[in-house]
C-alpha cells in the first residue's frame, strides 16, 4: 500500500516537473555542487593522506541576509548560516537539530516532534521562508516541515527582517535554500539506520543535460517510529531542478518539490506536570508514555510547490531578478491527548481534537540589483516590489473523550471512537503588497546600509459572517554601519523596525493594529578565511535590545477581555564561531544569553515574568577531528556538548522546564566514494522535560539517540 502511495507521489512530481518546467525561487542563493565535500587521496611527501575537503564548512555570505551578495562581514545584522558541508559532516536531520550549536536560536522545544521544525529565535517564533519567499504556513505553526534533505543552507537572519521581507516577527525569521543543478556531474545515495526504527533511502544526482541546460533530482523515503508507544510515521519527498543558461545575460532555474508526511498515534507529549517535573506518589511516568489513542490518532500531510527564479544581466554592474511561487499545503488530524489529572494521581482525562487547515499560496519578487560608483563612493543598490496572496481555511472539532491510566494505559478500539463535528476556525485571504529599497554606501572602509519599505496588506476574513476585511499599511527601515579593519575584524551597529498584522477585534469591537517591533543591535565580527597555515574562521558577538508593542493580550475570567495593551522586551548577548584547521579539525561554538520579559498584559501574573520557551542561558560547543595519514587515514571522531537553562512553558503559568546538560557524539569514516557515519544525539540519555506548557502538557526532550549512515558518493 505505501509502495503504491510513493509510487504515486513520484509520478505526480515528475508530472509537475515537466509539465510546469519551473521551480521554487533564488538560483543566485545556491552554490554549484563543486563545492561540495568532497574526499581525496593525495601523495603528501611521499605519503598518502586522506583529505576531507570542505570550502563551505566556515560560511562567506548569505544572500538571505540582503536578497544581493552583500558578504556577512559587511551586513549589519546578526546572521548564521548552516550550509550543507555542515549538515553532512555533524549528521544533523532536521532544522530543530541543525541549531543546536547556533546562537541566538533554540530548537526541539517540544522534545522529538515529527512534524514540524520548532524554532524560537531571540524569544519569539520565527516564520519560514522557502528560496528567499514566504512558506505556505498555517495560521497556528509557523513551519511547513519539508525535510532539511531537500535544502543547501539555511540562513537564521536574527532581529527584525521586515525591510526586505514585510511582515514578520522581531525575532527575525529563517531562510532554507533548496539544492541546485550543476553543470558537473555528482551526487549520493544514502541510506540511514537507527533508534527507534528509523529507517532512510535518499539520494541526489545532478549534472548537465544539454550545453545550456542543467538539472538535479533529489528524493527521499523515511519510515521511522518515536520514543512514545504506538508510533510510527511515513515521508517521501521529491524534488526536481533545472537550470537553462538561455543566453549569456539570461538564466532560468527551475524547481519543484513534493512531500508526503503521515504520522500515526502520536501524542505530541500532554504528559502531566505531576510524573514528569513534579514527583508523583505512583512513580515516575516513563518517555515512552502514550496518553492518546495508537490506532485513532493521525495526522496527514501534503504538500508542493513550483515556481521560477528569472535572471538578466544588464551588464556587470546591474542585473533584474525576478522570483515567483505557487505553493499548496494541506494537513489534516485526529488526535485525543491528556487534559487533566484526576485526584488519584494518575486517571487521565483526554479531549478528542480533530483540525484541518488548506493554505494556498502565490508569492512573488521582482527587485534590480545595481552597483556604482560616485568618486571614492561606491554604492549598492537594491530595489524591488514583492506581492503575496495566501488564502487559510481551517476547521477544527472538540469534544471530551474516555479517560485512561497513566500508568496503565488501555487503548481504545479506533471503530467505536466519534469523531466531534467540525466548527469554523480560519476562511481568509492575505493580499500584502511591498515596495523597498536599500543601498550600502561604501566609504573606504566603512559601509553604511540604509533601507527603507512600505508595506500594504489587506485581510478578509469570513469564518463567520458578516466577513470582515482588515487593512493596514506600514512603513518600516534599517538603518547600520559597519568598519571593516585590515586584521578582518568588523564592528557594526544598527537599528531596524518590523510589524506584524493581527487578526481579530477587541472587546470594544475595535480591530487590532499590527504589532511593532523595534530593535538596537551592536556587534562586531571577525573574518578569518584566509588565515595562513590552512585555518579559516567566522566569528561573531552582539548585543541587542527588542521591544514589541500591540501585543493582543486576553483574559478570561472574571470576564473575556482581549486589549492590544500586550508589551514584551528582550535584550540578550550572542557569540558563535565556525572554525576549520587544516581540512581536519572543525568547531562550532556559541553562548546565547537571552533576558526577556513581559512588560505589559492584562494577566497580572505574566508582567514582570520572561516569555515562554526562551532559556535564559545556552552553551554549546562540537569539536571534529579526522586522521589524514597512516593505515586509519580517513577516520574522524567528534563530541559535542549543549546547555539549555530552564524555560517557562506558557506565560502566565508559572511552569518551567528541566535545565539540560546533553553530549553528542559522531564517528565517521571517508573515502573518496564512501562515507560511513554514526550520529549519537544524547548519549548519556539524559531524561528531562523539554517544555510544560500546562499542567497536562508536558513533554520529554529527545532521548538517546543513534543515527548510522552509508553514503555512496558519485
Amino acid at each position: 500500500m505505501r509502495t503504491h502511495h510513493l509510487s504515486k507521489t513520484l509520478k505526480r512530481s515528475l508530472l509537475l516537473a515537466t509539465a510546469a518546467g519551473i521551480c521554487l525561487t533564488g538560483a543566485a542563493m545556491a552554490q554549484e555542487e563543486t563545492d561540495a565535500v568532497k574526499t581525496t587521496k593525495e601523495n603528501v611527501n611521499g605519503a598518502t593522506v586522506v583529505i576531507v575537503k570542505s570550502k563551505r564548512f566556515v560560511p562567506a555570505g548569505a544572500m538571505s541576509a540582503n536578497k544581493t551578495d552583500i558578504p556577512l562581514i559587511k551586513t549589519p545584522q546578526s546572521v548564521s548560516v548552516i550550509n550543507r558541508d555542515q549538515i553532512d559532516l555533524l549528521g544533523f536531520t532536521d532544522l530543530q537539530q541543525a541549531v543546536r550549536y547556533t546562537a541566538g536560536a533554540f530548537g526541539e522545544n517540544y522534545g522529538p516532534d515529527l512534524r514540524y521544525d520548532f524554532v524560537t529565535m531571540r524569544g519569539f517564533t520565527p516564520k519560514q521562508y522557502i528560496d528567499g519567499l514566504a512558506a505556505p504556513v498555517t495560521s497556528t505553526i509557523y513551519s511547513t516541515g519539508v525535510d532539511l534533505y531537500a535544502f543547501d543552507s539555511a540562513s537564521i537572519i536574527k532581529g527584525p527582517a521586515a525591510t526586505l521581507y514585510g511582515n514578520s516577527p522581531p525575532g527575525g525569521l529563517y531562510n532554507e535554500t533548496s539544492r541546485r543543478a550543476s553543470s558537473a556531474f555528482g551526487g549520493e545515495i544514502q541510506a540511514k539506520l537507527g533508534s527507534y526504527d528509523y529507517k532512510s533511502l535518499a539520494g541526489t544526482v545532478t549534472g548537465a543535460l544539454t550545453s545550456n541546460l542543467s538539472a538535479r533530482l533529489t528524493g527521499l523515503y523515511l519510515d521511522r517510529g518515536a520514543e512514545r508507544n504506538g508510533v510510527t510515521a511515513k515521508r517521501d519527498l521529491i524534488a526536481p531542478t533545472f537550470t537553462w543558461k538561455i543566453t549569456d545575460a539570461d538564466t532560468l532555474t527551475g524547481l519543484a518539490y513534493l512531500q508526503d508526511d503521515e504520522v500515526d498515534g502520536d501524542t505530541n507529549g500532554f504528559l502531566p506536570e505531576v510524573g514528569t517535573l513534579l514527583s508523583n506518589p505512583n512513580g515516575q511516568v516513563s518517555e515512552s508514555t502514550n496518553l492518546g489513542e495508537p490506532d485513532y490518532n493521525t495526522y496527514k500531510r501534503n504538500q508542493w510547490a513550483v515556481g521560477y527564479d528569472y535572471k538578466h544581466r544588464f551588464s556587470d554592474s546591474l542585473s533584474f531578478e525576478s522570483n515567483t511561487k505557487y505553493s499548496k499545503y494541506r494537513e489534516n488530524s485526529k488526535v485525543i491527548y491528556g487534559a487533566s489529572l484526576e485526584s488519584d494521581n494518575r486517571t487521565v482525562d483526554r479531549y478528542n481534537f480533530p483540525y484541518m487547515e488548506n493554505v494556498e499560496s502565490f508569492a512573488t519578487d521582482n527587485r534590480i540589483d545595481g552597483t556604482f560608483t560616485s568618486g571614492s563612493v561606491t554604492h549598492k543598490v537594491l530595489a524591488g516590489v514583492d506581492y503575496r496572496d495566501v488564502k487559510n481555511f481551517a476547521q477544527y472539532g472538540f469534544s471530551v473523550a474516555s479517560s485512561i491510566d497513566l500508568y496503565d494505559p488501555v487503548y481504545s478500539d479506533a471503530s467505536t471512537i466519534s469523531t466531534p463535528a467540525w466548527n469554523p476556525y480560519t476562511d481568509q485571504e492575505l493580499k500584502q503588497t511591498g515596495l523597498y529599497a536599500q543601498d550600502q554606501i561604501g566609504i573606504d572602509k566603512l559601509f553604511i546600509t540604509l533601507g527603507g519599505r512600505y508595506d500594504e496588506d489587506k485581510i478578509v476574513s469570513k469564518a463567520y459572517l458578516p466577513a470582515t476585511t482588515t487593512k493596514d499599511s506600514k512603513f518600516t527601515y534599517r538603518v547600520g554601519a559597519n568598519y571593516l579593519f585590515d586584521n578582518g575584524v568588523a564592528p557594526y551597529a544598527s537599528y531596524s523596525t518590523s510589524f506584524e498584522p493581527v487578526l481579530g477585534t477587541g472587546t470594544d469591537g475595535v480591530p487590532f493594529k499590527p504589532s511593532e517591533g523595534e530593535q538596537s543591535e551592536l556587534g562586531v565580527k571577525y573574518d578569518g578565511r584566509k588565515l595562513d597555515n590552512g585555518i579559516k574562521i567566522f566569528a561573531t558577538a552582539a548585543i541587542y535590545d527588542i521591544k514589541q508593542t500591540n501585543v493582543v493580550s486576553t483574559t478570561y475570567s472574571p470576564a473575556y477581555k482581549s486589549t492590544q495593551v500586550g508589551e514584551v522586551e528582550v535584550k540578550g548577548f550572542e557569540t558563535e564561531f565556525v572554525a576549520r584547521i587544516n581540512e581536519q579539525f572543525s568547531i562550532n561554538g556559541s553562548y546565547t544569553y537571552t533576558d526577556s520579559e513581559v512588560l505589559a498584559s492584562n494577566v497580572s501574573a505574566e508582567i514582570g515574568g520572561p516569555m515562554a520557551t526562551t532559556p535564559k542561558d545556552k552553551a554549546s560547543l562540537f569539536a571534529d577531528y579526522t586522521l589524514k595519514s597512516g593505515s586509519l587515514g580517513g577516520l574522524g571522531f567528534g563530541l559535542g556538548v549543549r546547555y539549555n537553562s530552564k524555560s517557562l512553558g506558557s506565560n502566565g503559568t508559572g511552569i518551567w522546564s528541566d535545565q539540560s546538560t546533553l553530549f553528542d557524539a559522531a564517528i565517521h569514516y571517508d573515502t573518496p566514494d564512501w562515507r560511513i557515519a554514526l550520529n549519537g544525539s544524547n548519549i548519556t540519555d539524559v531524561k528531562y522535560v523539554a517544555r510544560c506548557s500546562g499542567s497536562v502538557g508536558c513533554t520529554y526532550g529527545a532521548g538517546q539517540n543513534w543515527i548510522a549512515t552509508l553514503t555512496r558518493k558519485f
